[in-house]
């Protein structure tokens, strides 16, 4: 067995505020999409850099439906989620990404949620040729997010919701971890995105029944000028087959309205999962004028399941944002609409999947922050669902109430 690092050799390592090429964890990173191309940290070799978020929500939800217990929840406290993050400058240009849920709604015990190499320098080949390529390049390999869609970057991972203007997510939630690799090419405000992954749950079993999984984007980034910033992005994902295909059911930390209608760890959502093949499509538009953010989505999803042959989804979320007071303060609203084919056998459905189910979502903020690093939101939340079958507990059910949520980010 290797012998252990003496306690005076690991104290020496250095720890760091930031390392390169890094999205800060804190408010600054508000609006930032993909990690900055061109980096300003200093290389000043090896080092650490820990980091960590709490969030904990108060939760005053009231729910109604002909097949629900009406008297099921009332205000309380739900559990405080924790990440914990490890980042390491490599050598330069080469970052070290990893994050560990500590506490999850779906996972009350720590475990790894994934982990990447990120590479925007190639310093050691010493060529002229190669920094230039790189200067516009990065590359990222691991078990990761791929980069799909523009919401990803404004939702609340478990515990990290400094991003996010408001407490839940979208209705149809794009997000996983994929073991795989991606390159991203930035030069004059446009963006090309490519990569592969694989699934959500690594496996050498059952070669015939999955394949690679496949992303691209291509999107313009602009400051306008002082006032106006313009951002439009287009985004594919497509496997042919998959044991699990889990793009829209791949999030291990839980949704945020605890109990709601259909209960489980995802309660408030639509998990789109065909699982064999899918093809998605998503469209960003991002307006910022002034103090003043307009973020709408435009998504679309159709596969193949075990009894479900054409199945498919389209989702549409606007939101407008108002940050004032130097940013600390802001007020916002988000409207999210989804149609979806579901599976509901879980409900004893006999069909397995229902056609063309629908879910209605308001949602209107509020936010302070209290500093670079800590936030406290307020959210009022209304949703309804449309054409679930009978007797299942998305049947003319809604939910509506408030949600009080403080976060602290580092």
């Amino acid at each position: 067995m290797a012998a252990a690092l003496p306690l005076t050799t690991v104290a020496q390592v250095p720890l760091q505020d930031d390392i390169q090429y890094n999205r800060p964890a804190g408010q600054q990173g508000i609006n930032m999409f993909e990690p900055p191309i061109q980096d300003t940290t200093s290389y000043d070799g090896f080092a650490v850099k820990l980091g960590g978020a709490f969030t904990q929500q108060m939760q005053a939800i009231t729910q109604s439906g002909p097949n629900i217990d009406n008297d099921a929840i009332g205000r309380g406290f739900n559990l405080a989620t924790a990440n914990l993050d490890l980042d390491v400058q490599m050598a330069e240009g080469i970052q070290l990404h990893v994050r560990t849920y500590l506490s999850s709604r779906h996972h009350n015990e720590a475990w790894v949620k994934g982990g990447y190499l990120q590479v925007d320098e190639l310093s050691m080949f010493n060529s002229p040729a190669v920094d230039a390529l790189m200067s516009n390049l990065s590359i990222r390999a691991g078990h990761f997010m791929p980069n799909y869609g523009d919401t990803h970057f404004r939702r609340s991972d478990n515990a990290d919701a400094i991003q996010n203007p408001f407490v839940g997510n979208t209705v149809i939630d794009a997000f996983t971890t994929e073991v795989g690799a991606e390159a991203t090419f930035q030069s004059n405000g446009f963006l090309a995105v490519g990569g592969f992954g694989g699934a959500l749950h690594p496996t050498v079993m059952n070669p015939d029944s999955r394949a690679p999984s496949w992303h691209g984007k291509l999107g313009y980034d602009s400051q306008i000028n002082d006032l106006v910033r313009f951002r439009l992005t287009g985004s594919v994902y497509y496997t042919a087959k998959s044991n699990d295909g889990q793009l829209h059911s791949g999030d291990r930390a839980g949704g945020r309205y605890y109990n709601v209608v259909e209960g489980g760890d995802w309660s408030g959502r639509a998990r789109v999962n065909f699982g064999s093949e899918t093809t998605a499509f998503m469209i960003n538009p991002f307006v910022k004028i002034g103090g003043l953010e307009l973020f709408g989505t435009i998504e679309s999803i159709s596969g193949e399941a075990p009894n479900l042959s054409d199945g498919s989804a389209t989702q549409y979320a606007g939101e407008a944002i108002y940050r004032f007071a130097n940013d600390d303060l802001f007020v916002g609203a988000r409207y999210n609409t989804m149609t979806a084919d579901l599976d509901l056998s879980a409900y004893n459905e006999p069909a397995n999947w229902v056609t063309e189910t629908s879910i209605d979502r308001w949602q209107v903020s509020a936010g302070w922050f209290m500093t670079e690093n800590i936030l406290v939101k307020a959210e009022y939340v209304t949703q309804s669902y449309n054409d679930y079958p009978t007797g299942t507990p998305q049947e003319g059910a809604e939910f509506d109430g408030l949600m009080l949520e403080g976060v602290v980010s580092f």
